[in-house]
This record gives C-alpha cells, sequence and structure tokens, in this order.
C-alpha cells in the first residue's frame, strides 16, 4: 500500500463511521457503555465526531502526511507495539492511525476499559480496506517488537523504561491541563470552559483541572456555566467520587465551592481528582509561573480558544512528542 492508499484507506473509514443509521455501530456503543460505565453514549459520539472531522479527512490527512518526507513508500515490516490508554472512548486511535500511515506493523496491546470500541474500529478498518489484516495485530503481551509507544501513569512509565527502554520508544506520563482566566470572559467563553473541564468526566490529559484566576475573581459566572453538568451526578461512580471528594474537604475544613457536581478548592496541584477542580489565585498583571512539564494544554489567556481542547488536530500529538516524526525516522 502505498501512502495515498494507505490515507484512502482511512478516509473510507471515517466515511463509514459518519454513517447516520449505523446500527451495528449503535449495538457496538451499547455494549461499550455496559463494560464501561465512564463512558457514556454522549461521549461515545463525541469522541467519534472529533476522530472523523479531525483526523479522518483527506485534506488534513494529506497535509500532515506531506511534512514527513521520510515517511515509507511501501509497507516497511517493522513491529510499533502500541500500549493503550483507556481513559476517554477511542484515546489510543491516533497511535494506531500514526503507525499504519507510517508503514509499520501495529502490535496493539488494547486497554480493558476500551476493547470494545477498539476492536470495532479495527474490524472495520480490516473490512473497508483488507490490506490492513496483515498490518494490524492485536496482543495481550508485546513482544519482538522494533519499536513501542506506551501511555500510562508516572508508575506504569517507570515499568515501561524498564521493558522498553532498550528499543525505540515514546513513553507517556500524567498531564493534565490548566485554565487562565483573567476575569473579562463571556458567557460563551465560560460554557465553553465548563466543556473543557467536564467533557469524559474531567479524565483526559486535555481536560481542564485547575484554573488560574486573578485576585478578587467572581466565580458566580462560572459555578453557573458548569450548571447543565450537573447530570454527571447520575453516574454512580461519578458520585461516589464527589461524596468522598466532599467529605475530605469538609472533614479537614477547607473552603470549597460547589457548582452541584463539580468541586472547586484552592489547590497548587494542576492535578485534581474525579469530580474536582482545583484553583489558584495571581496578581493582576502577572501571569503565574507553570510547570509545563505536568501540562499537556493551556487554555484561555495567552493558550488555546476555550472550548477547543477536545477538539486536537493531527499534529497535536500528546505530551507534545511528534509521533510521526518519530515512526517516519524507524
Amino acid at each position: 500500500m502505498e501512502i495515498q492508499a494507505r490515507i484512502a484507506g482511512f478516509v473510507a473509514l471515517g466515511k463509514e463511521l459518519s454513517k447516520e443509521n449505523n446500527s451495528a455501530l449503535e449495538e457496538v456503543k451499547q455494549k461499550a457503555e455496559r463494560e464501561n460505565a465512564w463512558f457514556l453514549q454522549h461521549f461515545i459520539d463525541a469522541s467519534l465526531h472529533e476522530i472523523t472531522a479531525q483526523f479522518l479527512q483527506a485534506p488534513a490527512l494529506e497535509q500532515w502526511v506531506a511534512r514527513y518526507p521520510t515517511i515509507a513508500k511501501q509497507f516497511t515490516g517493522k513491529k510499533v507495539g502500541i500500549v493503550m490508554a483507556g481513559n476517554i472512548p477511542m484515546v489510543g486511535f491516533h497511535d494506531l492511525l500514526s503507525t499504519l500511515i507510517a508503514g509499520h506493523i501495529a502490535v496493539v496491546k488494547l486497554s480493558t476499559k476500551d476493547t470494545v470500541l477498539m476492536t470495532y474500529i479495527i474490524t472495520e478498518l480490516i473490512r473497508l480496506e483488507p490490506r490492513w489484516k496483515d498490518q494490524i495485530i492485536i496482543q495481550e503481551q508485546l513482544k519482538n517488537c522494533d519499536a513501542y509507544i506506551a501511555t500510562g501513569s508516572n508508575n506504569t512509565s517507570q515499568y515501561f523504561e524498564q521493558y522498553f527502554g532498550r528499543f525505540p520508544h515514546i513513553i507517556r506520563k500524567n498531564k493534565t491541563s490548566i485554565a487562565i482566566l483573567d476575569g473579562k470572559e463571556s458567557k460563551g467563553d465560560l460554557d465553553l470552559l465548563a466543556k473543557d473541564m467536564l467533557l469524559y468526566f474531567g479524565m483526559g490529559c486535555r481536560n481542564v483541572t485547575q484554573l488560574w484566576v486573578p485576585v478578587g475573581y467572581d466565580f458566580m459566572p462560572l459555578l453557573e456555566a458548569l450548571k447543565p453538568y450537573d447530570y454527571l451526578l447520575d453516574q454512580h461512580k461519578y458520585k461516589h467520587n464527589f461524596d468522598y471528594q466532599l467529605a475530605l474537604l469538609i472533614m479537614t475544613n477547607q473552603f470549597y465551592m460547589n457548582s452541584g457536581a463539580v468541586l472547586l478548592s484552592e489547590n497548587s496541584s494542576p492535578f485534581a481528582a474525579i469530580s474536582q477542580v482545583h484553583y489558584q489565585y495571581y496578581q493582576p498583571g502577572q501571569l503565574p509561573q507553570l510547570n509545563l512539564e505536568d501540562l499537556q494544554c493551556v487554555v484561555g489567556k495567552t493558550g488555546l480558544d476555550f472550548g477547543s481542547l477536545q477538539c486536537p488536530s493531527l499534529d497535536q500529538y500528546a505530551d507534545g512528542v511528534d509521533t510521526l516524526s518519530f515512526l517516519a525516522t524507524l
């Protein structure tokens, strides 16, 4: 398969995933939610929409690939082991796409949290373009690969380094995102910020888990913008986290704000527990000093647009590491 054929295979997948009244896909989505209660139907829909709109359009794919002249013209035969995450629906798709576009064999270890959706995606990809059959291997244990891409926590990254460190590799650790506000945000801005915070229950590395606000900031408009997400409490696992975090704040006598389903508390850590968002103050005119090592995205003042965090383009790579450049130069 030459590069244009690889692109065409993924464009065909995008058209298939975008079809209306796709009964097979609807059944898969329902099964995925039954097996992982964090994968609400409209969260799956949101992820599918962004994948098809951002990753599977011919112009975007062609422009993306054109920036990497070292991409192999034919299949390379090299095996790339991919350890996929499962915190949000189909989060491992970009690594699969990048590996196949680069002409390599994808040896995939699926996340137990996202087996149903990713298996369907792979099955459809092969059905639409049978030449992918020998290029995708699903394995429980990754062995005998030429390179590895692994996504996990800071703890699991140590094991990944131990197992994969002597091979070419990309190993991703914990990342999160923050927002820098100046108090002049419109209602529309805050509505979009609420999406950045709470889409996928706030479990993605591109979800905002800490706010930087000027001294004297009025939180009431933001708390109102968060109200539409009160339905998150209907999910029992989220409700359990919310109740637990609320109890901790009360028992430790910490000041907090409650939007209904989200707890805001002052904390210097950019990482927050599920159902919580931290905030910090800065002096007007003096933007905060940030530890960029922990951050995937910064939204708001001097950062990305509100509402854009869960709509990454093909070249907005996890951890800021250029995946396709790594794969194209193996």
